[in-house]
């Protein structure tokens, strides 16, 4: 063995552990997870006082390179990803150029080998340019590495693309991950149809722009038997539906994100673009939903839709305004907050960050299980912090949480048993250079 971490309390959802235990690191791999584990002369890290979770992963991530390199980077996306606890991240392929192809795909590889201090999974494009017009070459992507694929910012308007896309990818072993927007309903708006939309005269988009679209992908998943993955779930009607699917059997999973659980529609009447998104803040109806969704676990998993954009993107009028915001280093503190206010067991709202992103998508990590990858999350859940975005990891500041008291946060982040982040700080320039505990 290389090193013991002692005396944590683990919880590990995969195994339905919740208690005080030791685990044994050999190899970049869990040799053991044990109530007592004997070193001999090995190191140990001491745990006692914290919790020890199978390191995070964030499904839903936007790294921006290549392309938009002013607003995120490989080598900052994956220390955010690490300050927050996130041991993987599947970045999106809405770059420019867009990863349709395997020499993007190799790129991304490369960038994480030489920058990352985090395990990257690329997600390749549906359509050729993110078009709409016609499949990319998904055997290329899967052989080039890519776990899913999606044309995530943009919907697969043809359900006749969309339902070949599913066909296709289940023949490679990928998941369809779909971004539920029907663009005509959702044309021209910019924040959720409602009453507050009403009173501050901004053009709306309804519910049923989301809602219509996942049940088109739900009915089309049930025809062709292949792996669905819902993006960004954000309605009511939306989880009702996944629901639905999950009682038939259908081999379809959905995700939500911190944003949509913890705030709603009227934070718009500030007019600060940092809270326009897409799909966008809900009524409170939706926002409860989508709590009790994670409470139950119907969505499999929470994902920061991690979307950095620069000043100039965000500080303008509402409506002119990008969509998008940072999410990787408050993730993990805004899902304790179910946890603190008696919302979501403990255990839930782990697993929504850790084996139900990994299933859902069919990648490593996940699990404390023995011989399963030495990636492990340390946190302290009852340390109190100020959300502070100009402390941030990340290139971009567009953050709705900036002054929030959190409760709960990452004191260390080891991959593959190597230190990434500990007390604050990041530890290594990418994952080789990063020591072993010792």
């Amino acid at each position: 063995m290389d090193f013991v971490i002692r005396g944590a309390r683990v919880v590990d959802p995969s195994q339905g552990l919740d208690a005080q235990l030791d685990i044994a690191v050999e190899g970049g791999r869990i040799l053991a997870v044990e109530p007592t584990i004997d070193p001999g002369s090995k190191p140990v890290l001491d745990a006692g006082g914290l919790c020890a979770f199978p390191g995070l992963i964030d499904i839903h991530v936007h790294l921006r390179e290549p392309g938009h390199e002013y607003k995120e980077t490989v080598a900052t996306g994956t220390r955010a990803a690490a300050a927050g606890g996130f041991t993987g991240v599947a970045c999106m392929p809405n770059t420019s150029p867009v990863n349709d192809n395997p020499a993007v795909t190799q790129f991304l590889f490369d960038k994480a080998k030489a920058e990352g201090v985090c395990r990257v999974y690329p997600v390749g494009a549906i359509s050729r340019g993110q078009r709409g017009e016609e499949l990319a070459d998904m055997g290329e992507l899967a052989a080039a590495g890519c776990v899913a694929v999606t044309d995530d910012g943009k919907p697969v308007a043809s359900a006749l693309l969309m339902r070949r896309a599913l066909e296709y990818a289940k023949g490679f072993g990928l998941t369809v991950i779909s971004h539920c927007e029907d663009l005509d309903l959702a044309a021209g708006g910019a924040m959720n149809e409602g009453v507050t939309s009403t009173f501050l005269g901004l053009p709306a988009i309804p519910a049923e722009a989301e809602e219509t679209m996942v049940a088109r992908d739900l009915l089309l998943a049930r025809r062709t038997g292949a792996r669905l993955h819902l993006a960004h779930l954000s309605t009511r009607g939306s989880l009702m539906m996944l629901r639905w699917a999950k009682r038939l059997g259908l081999p379809v999973t959905g995700e939500t994100a911190p944003h949509y659980f913890t705030l709603t529609d009227e934070v718009v009447r500030s007019f600060d673009a940092v809270y326009k998104m897409n799909p966008p803040l809900r009524e409170a109806e939706d926002r409860d939903a989508v709590v009790k969704a994670v409470a139950r676990g119907t969505v499999d998993a929470i994902a920061s839709d991690h979307a950095p954009h620069a000043r100039d993107d965000k500080e303008l009028e509402f409506e002119a305004a990008a969509n998008g915001v940072v999410g990787l280093e408050t993730s993990l503190g805004l899902a304790l907050r179910l946890v603190h206010a008696g919302h979501a067991p403990l255990w839930r709202v782990v697993a929504a960050l850790t084996d139900g992103p990994a299933s859902a998508l069919g990648i490593p990590g996940g699990s404390l299980r023995p011989r399963r990858l030495a990636d492990v999350t340390l946190v302290d859940l009852n340390a109190e912090w100020e959300v502070d975005p100009e402390g941030f990891q990340s290139k971009s500041r567009n953050c709705p949480f900036a002054g929030m008291k959190l409760k709960g946060k990452v004191v260390q982040t080891l991959v593959g048993g190597r230190t990434v982040f500990r007390d604050g700080r990041i530890t290594a320039g990418n994952l080789e250079s990063a020591e072993i505990v010792g």
